[in-house]
């Protein structure tokens, strides 16, 4: 399938990645939802983009997102496409006299149930479409992790295997299954993430992906070339490279 005339659900399009991604995949053409929990995020993202629709939902409710589901399906019965790019990442310490695992277990419920959830109360609206897509974001780290952020680079390892099996038991129907897996990119993901020389400008990175989701066959990662030095480090014998630059 091309990703343009289509309507499409982005969670966590009221900033960065999200935000980016949806307003160059509205420029193609396509209707576009954005979610987002910071409802002053969400209403600059509405007023920058009058056109979207939008609604402020914290995905890690499970009562809110099956109230959600069936309320974007009744206002929006043509939805085809969902990408699941709502996300957090924080800092861990388990070094510490006593370690906490409140980061562990918001991250694990924002980036990884969350989306699963979301999925399995959409899916059955997606096979009712022709052609319709899921796609989940997951990152780089899920392939090369990152030491600050242990859980963040479990639940994005995790996305991926999850998207793998996915798209194996969805094969045979008229859902296409992708993974968009971006490297280091600027933006406030991380406080002071998007001043870091290291980033990957994040115009060049959502250029990059539009650009892969334009091919007349869209693989099944979205993979934009700076990520490959971790997607392919194990591969390539390079992984203790990888890891030691990651972490240095």
């Amino acid at each position: 399938m091309t990703f343009t005339n289509r309507t499409i659900l982005i969670t966590g399009g009221n900033s960065g990645i999200g935000l980016a991604l949806a307003e160059a995949l509205q420029s193609k053409g396509n209707r576009i939802i954005i979610t987002g929990r910071n409802s002053d995020s969400l209403q600059a993202a509405m007023q920058r983009n009058p056109e979207m629709s939008g609604y402020l939902i914290d995905v890690t409710d499970e009562n809110s997102l099956a109230a959600f589901s069936d309320a974007v399906i009744a206002e929006h019965p043509e939805l085809d496409t969902v990408i699941l790019n709502a996300g957090i990442m924080e800092a861990e310490d388990y070094t510490a006299e006593r370690v906490s695992l409140d980061v562990a277990e918001r991250t694990i419920a924002t980036n990884l149930t969350a989306p699963i959830r979301l999925a399995a109360v959409l899916l059955p609206h997606l096979r009712t479409q022709s052609h319709a897509a899921l796609l989940t974001v997951s990152s780089g780290l899920a392939f090369v992790p990152k030491a600050a952020n242990p859980a963040y680079s479990a639940t994005k390892a995790a996305i991926h295997a999850w998207t793998q099996a996915v798209r194996y038991q969805l094969r045979d129907t008229s859902v296409d299954v992708h993974e968009i897996a971006p490297p280091l990119v600027a933006t406030e993901l991380t406080p002071g993430q998007s001043a870091v020389s290291a980033a990957m400008p994040l115009q060049e990175f959502i250029d990059e992906v539009v650009g892969i989701l334009a091919l007349t066959e869209v693989p099944d990662e979205i993979l934009v070339a700076r990520v490959n030095f971790q997607r392919k480090a194990e591969a390539e014998g390079r992984y203790e490279e990888a890891f030691s630059a990651i972490n240095s």
